[in-house]
């Protein structure tokens, strides 16, 4: 007996993750024969089990709804969205000791601040901060290749955090600079 895949079984909003990579205003294409999306790659602790339980058991859920898409039966070798960022992205010191999960959405995703009001300043929130997300998880079946990807939903961010790729904020770069009579320039 196959059991129903519904939204419910798919859904997850994750705990308090570090947003990377992040389009969330406006769509960006990865490669020229992509179409634009909006997307984000969500850094998750490795000790967040609680989100991690949520999402492995999405992608489960997904598995089983996809095998009709796959010609009855669950592939063995299925691309899973879910990926260790100490085995794959070694060199970049903000994936030490996470998993991420890539995001993407055609439509853009809603943003709201820890107050769940709409973030309308598109600085806000950015590579770097910290969010929670809604994802959905869903099969597919694309020009060979076959597995379980992630849904982008909403974005609620909850605390600002470093700039992930060197980027600084103007307020943090300069003081405050007295008009008077030095030239700066001279």
């Amino acid at each position: 007996m196959s059991k129903t895949t519904t939204n419910q079984t798919t859904k997850v909003i994750t705990g308090k993750v570090r947003l990377s990579y992040a389009h969330l205003f406006k769509p960006v294409a990865l490669s020229e024969d992509q179409d634009p999306k909006y997307s984000v790659c969500l850094l998750i602790p490795k000790s967040d089990k609680a989100t991690l339980k949520k999402i492995n058991n999405a992608i489960e859920a997904a598995k089983q709804g996809g095998a009709s898409l796959w010609g009855g039966k669950i592939p063995n070798s299925l691309k899973t969205p879910l990926r260790d960022g100490d085995d794959e992205r070694p060199d970049q010191p903000e994936y030490e000791g996470m998993y991420f999960v890539n995001a993407s959405s055609k439509t853009a995703p809603g943003v709201v601040d820890k107050d769940v009001q709409p973030v309308l300043d598109s600085t806000e929130v950015y590579s770097g901060c910290y969010a929670r997300a809604s994802v959905n998880f869903y099969p597919f079946n694309k020009a060979g290749n076959r597995g379980i990807a992630c849904g982008l939903n909403n974005v609620q961010k909850l605390a600002d955090g470093d700039y992930l790729g060197g980027r600084s904020r103007a307020e943090d770069d300069f003081d405050a600079v007295e008009d008077d009579d030095d030239d700066f320039l001279g």
